[in-house]
């Protein structure tokens, strides 16, 4: 008998909701017509589905995606980096405690006390017709945000290759969501050919028809909600045999669209408004933001991360204020808009050497103009990078606060956590650092704002 079963798969929607009524009808019809015919489907979702940058998501910390996954039926889903770093522990922690599916991730686990009841490290699936399926997941490693946060998080590609030689023992088939970027799935299939196939995000590659690897199957399908994939497996259950596996990507966009799409829309944006819309501060005059600039606002943003860091100077890029400050009554939902950024401050200790390069390596006239995608940032453009607290005189000394430093001491910066992946300033990747956590930019300023404008 030869046994076909389909597996819909999302992955990085980063709350872009766009075309998710149009997806999920598409896939609920599809799934009935399966089951009239006597074929088993499954739907699962890669990770990141959640991107606290949206005002809905924001404002329901989360649940409010869980409760549309739920809506849309899916059976299993994993953790991106999105969950697992933009969450406090106790916001992750019950994060899906109403989940109608099963929620897979092999390497994370809670550092102090019990781990969520939520959390599992496979689930084995079994299909109308008895064939059973091992899904195992694993996140990216993430690990000095993991530790701030209190949880554990081991090296993925040990975890899934442990796993998958044990349940192959198990199960007909065995699959992965990996989380983890289409480098990491390739080496863990060259490694693993026990694997059937691996469900791929995080780097948000398209792959239109998947890509074989050491006889595993890939499958990859970018971001934002732009495709559903569509995975199909042929198994001979005579010959206890996987002989078929094929995948493609449904566009949503030229899929049918359906009635009150704009409405549904509109409801998530208004219910995130109503959420956010709590005054939080009063201010006695506007703060103007700029681009290209120091502004009144960065004045103010730069205060607050001093404060909040207790550290020598700050660093950051005018980019990140996407709106002013108002005067009079500001609300969450303002700081929301300013900085929708799921992004954290990190202190960085630095020699006064180390900072001097750093202030000269700064000038790069070509990062403001930078529309920069990923690392945490939702802006439009990287704007001037701003210096506090450390500058350069006319001999091109460098000056904390002032005074003149000294090359072999031991300064501490503060900056965005986006600046410690290396891209910007190599050596932040190495130095000494520790991530301020869980607060974002738009909590450490409305903590402030209470404080000063009262």
């Amino acid at each position: 008998m030869l046994e076909k079963i389909h597996i819909f798969h999302t992955n990085d929607l980063h709350s872009h909701f766009k075309f998710w009524p149009r997806m999920q009808n598409y896939v609920k019809k599809k799934r009935v017509e399966f089951a009239a015919r006597g074929e088993t489907s499954y739907l699962f979702d890669v990770g990141d589905h959640l991107d606290r940058s949206n005002i809905y998501t924001d404002a329901t910390v989360g649940k409010g995606n869980v409760a549309l996954l739920n809506e849309a039926q899916y059976d299993v889903v994993t953790l991106g980096n999105n969950e697992g770093i933009t969450l406090s522990h106790k916001e992750l922690y019950h994060l899906y405690d109403e989940a109608n599916f099963d929620v897979v991730i092999a390497n994370l686990q809670a550092t102090y006390g019990s781990n969520p009841a939520w959390l599992k490290p496979y689930v084995i699936l079994t299909t109308e017709h008895g064939t059973k399926i091992a899904v195992i997941a694993a996140t990216a490693m993430f690990e000095a945000f993991y530790k701030e946060l209190g949880w554990d998080i081991e090296d993925p590609r040990c975890a899934m290759v442990r796993l998958a030689y044990q349940l192959r023992k198990e199960a007909h088939i065995v699959v992965c969501l990996s989380h983890l970027g289409i480098t990491e799935d390739e080496l863990l299939a060259e490694e693993c050919p026990e694997i059937d196939v691996i469900f791929g995000s995080h780097t948000h590659h398209i792959l239109s028809n998947g890509k074989m690897v050491n006889g595993v199957l890939l499958t990859g399908g970018g971001k934002f909600g732009q495709f559903t994939g569509h995975l199909v497996l042929e198994y001979d259950k005579d010959k206890c045999t996987l002989i078929g596996k094929t995948d493609k990507l449904i566009h949503n966009e030229e899929l049918p669209a359906v009635e009150n799409e704009d409405k549904f829309l509109l409801s998530l944006d208004e219910e995130g408004e109503r959420l956010l819309n709590v005054p939080v501060f009063t201010t006695p005059q506007a703060f103007n933001k700029e681009w290209f600039h120091y502004s009144q606002l960065s004045d103010l943003f730069a205060q607050a991360i001093l404060e909040k860091s207790g550290a020598d100077c700050a660093l950051f890029n005018a980019g990140i204020f996407m709106d002013g400050l108002p005067k009079g009554p500001v609300t969450t939902l303002d700081l929301h808009k300013i900085f929708p950024h799921p992004i954290n401050l990190c202190t960085i200790e630095l020699s006064g050497m180390e900072l001097k390069e750093i202030l000269l390596q700064s000038k790069n006239e070509e990062w403001p103009f930078i529309e920069l995608k990923g690392l945490g940032f939702r802006g439009v453009i990287f704007g001037k990078m701003l210096l506090y607290g450390f500058s350069m005189n006319e001999d091109r000394q460098l000056l904390i606060n002032g005074e003149l430093a000294d090359a072999r001491l031991t300064y501490t910066l503060v900056t965005l956590d986006l600046f410690t992946y290396g891209y910007f300033y190599p050596s932040f990747k190495y130095a000494k650092k520790k991530y301020i956590m869980p607060d974002f930019l738009r909590n450490i300023m409305e903590s402030y704002g209470r404080k000063v404008f009262k």
